[in-house]
């Protein structure tokens, strides 16, 4: 993982736990093949691995997340 991206992505994910999450999954998606959500909703010019790929896309905001609420997750 380039660690110049993660500290980009940290910047737009402030807490590092959902950051994992969030590469974690679309590691999987993005490894998972097939099309729609598994292909990447970036281009690049050198290739990226799908960790780099999943924080290229958080850093420019293709993809993010939205935190429940306590209310919600009952």
């Amino acid at each position: 993982m380039n660690s110049e991206l993660v500290k980009q992505a940290l910047d737009k994910v402030t807490n590092p736990n959902i950051l994992v999450n969030l590469i974690s999954r679309r590691v999987r998606q993005l490894s998972s093949g097939g099309g729609g959500m598994n292909r990447p909703f970036i281009e690049s010019e050198k290739p990226l691995g799908s960790a780099d790929t999943a924080l290229e896309e958080i850093v420019q905001e293709k993809i993010n997340f939205e935190k429940l609420s306590e209310d919600e997750l009952q």
